[in-house]
């Protein structure tokens, strides 16, 4: 277990600057994750975390000694990839045993930890098989028992579950967030998938074009979010955003909703919406996705603007209705011409 401070970390490769000034507290003990777009600089500043890649300026910071100049294999980092990258030829237990047989420990200590890290992961039926006779998922519990047994003082993931299907991230995502809760390690966790950022997290950190958007726990961010980035970005579907003069604001109308000043637009997130014919905004409806516990609507509002809404069980709004909506002015994102929140 130990603390993570990134301190102005930047990050260039020749005249392209791919982390600009990074600062990070991470605590002990915490799950963080890392999310945004393809191209944000998560993987790459893990990467500078790992010491697989040097920073170009700024301090990182393990238990609060500076671990610039110390190298990958000594800083105290566990990794776990995308990819598993497990030797075929070897048996889950040599798979996991390999680093530590290098660094020369006696035969019973590694055994010991490696019988650990399999009764945790509930790998002790399958040390004999080769990778080839295992699923994705108990690949993926191969490869993080690999980083268990070195007892880092972070473990960090990289996209781990982006080659597993559908059903298996769910499990593997309940796995992982138990797995921290057992040991009580300090895990930076990237990814692209914002559903794993909300279920996952401790603490969530925004990355656009290299740096820091907003960070915090991952309510904070989907109830208050900075800017338009952070509120497009967490949440699925995502939020919708309308501009302000689709809104009657006007003191003098019996419908008029108080905006604050400088309001550019609006946002609000499709479950926050509520079919009503008396609304203050009419819904020309293009599809509906009948999903059985609940249904989304897509369409337009005002000036052909894309809108989206989620209804609780099943509707009969078919395509090509015209509804009206209630806007819930509790649930309400406002924003100024920058997209910062007002």
């Amino acid at each position: 277990m130990a603390t993570l401070d990134l301190v102005n970390v930047v990050k260039s490769f020749d005249e392209t600057t791919i982390l600009h000034g990074i600062n990070l507290a991470v605590h002990d003990g915490e799950f963080v994750v890392f999310v945004g777009p393809s191209g944000c600089g998560k993987s790459t500043l893990l990467r500078v975390i790992a010491g697989l890649e040097a920073p170009s300026a700024g301090d990182i910071c393990i238990d609060g000694n500076n671990v610039n100049t110390v190298s990958a294999a000594h800083r105290g980092c566990a990794m776990v990839f995308q990819s598993y990258a497990l030797y075929p030829h070897m048996s889950v237990y040599d798979n996991m045993a390999f680093g530590l047989e290098n660094l020369r420990l006696p035969k019973a200590q590694i055994e010991s930890k490696v019988c650990g890290a399999a009764k945790l992961l509930r790998l002790e039926a399958l040390l004999k098989r080769k990778p080839t006779q295992l699923s994705g998922g108990q690949r993926q519990r191969v490869a993080i028992g690999r980083a268990i047994v070195r007892e880092p003082k972070v473990f960090l993931f990289d996209e781990p579950l982006s080659n597993l299907d559908a059903e298996l991230r769910v499990s593997m995502r309940a796995e992982i967030r138990d797995l921290h809760a057992r040991l009580k390690a300090t895990m930076v966790y990237v990814t692209h998938d914002q559903v794993e950022a909300m279920t996952m997290a401790d603490k969530i950190v925004v990355l656009r074009a290299g740096k820091i958007e907003q960070i915090g726990a991952p309510l904070d961010l989907y109830n208050r979010p900075a800017n338009t980035f952070v509120a497009g970005f967490i949440g699925s579907p995502r939020m919708n955003f309308l501009p302000a003069s689709i809104l009657p604001h006007d003191a003098a109308t019996a419908k008029a909703v108080p905006l604050p000043q400088g309001t550019h637009s609006i946002g609000l997130r499709p479950e926050h919406v509520q079919l009503d014919s008396q609304g203050l905004i009419r819904m020309q409806v293009s599809q509906v996705e009948q999903l059985g516990s609940s249904s989304l609507l897509h369409g337009t509002v005002g000036q052909n603007t894309p809108f989206e809404m989620v209804c609780t069980g099943q509707t009969q709004v078919s395509s090509g209705d015209t509804v009206g909506l209630a806007l819930p002015l509790a649930h309400l994102h406002c924003f100024d011409k920058d997209g910062l929140r007002l």
